[in-house]
């Protein structure tokens, strides 16, 4: 089955558009739990391109994949609030820093293992970040359900 990239001449560029319109739309639409995940999918994404790359012996395309990683991972990095995330911040930033080193150490030495054990990492942490946001929106539900019944019985004690 053919990929985008693999379309003949005229269907890879507008394929390739496509999907550049609708990531660039999602991204610019989303919420924030929202671009979180999405970044770190990014960065997975273009890990495991950058992986392929050292396997084709496509060294340019490795280093644009592994930089777009990188720059993914800078942008998670920069965004942290250390004054409302407190020490998971810190941990996150040790983490992060880790991961461009690993990066580097990957891109110059063609470390597929290095690269693996970035994306186990990403992979772990979209996992949690997975978790927690569903915990909340479930959360959110469950208050909002309460609310409802409150409303409910206050509406019926004052029609009776």
């Amino acid at each position: 089955m053919a990929t985008g990239r693999q379309l003949t001449n005229g269907g890879s560029d507008m394929y390739s558009s496509g999907v550049q319109s609708y990531r660039k739309t999602n991204v610019m639409t989303a919420d924030p739990k929202k671009l979180v995940l999405l970044c770190y999918e990014g960065a997975i994404d273009n890990l495991k391109i950058g992986k392929n790359k050292i396997i084709e012996k496509d060294y340019e395309g490795k280093c644009r994949a592994l930089t777009r990683a990188q720059d993914i991972i800078g942008e998670l990095l920069n965004s942290l609030n250390f004054e409302k995330g407190g020490s998971i911040a810190n941990g996150l930033d040790s983490l992060y820093n880790y991961m461009l080193r690993t990066i580097i150490h990957a891109d110059f030495k063609n470390d597929i293992s290095a690269i693996d054990e970035v994306v186990r990492l990403l992979t772990e942490l979209k996992g949690a970040w997975e978790e927690i946001f569903s915990r909340k929106e479930h959360q959110i539900e469950s208050e909002k359900a309460r609310a409802g019944q409150g409303q409910a019985q206050a509406l019926s004690s004052v029609s009776a």
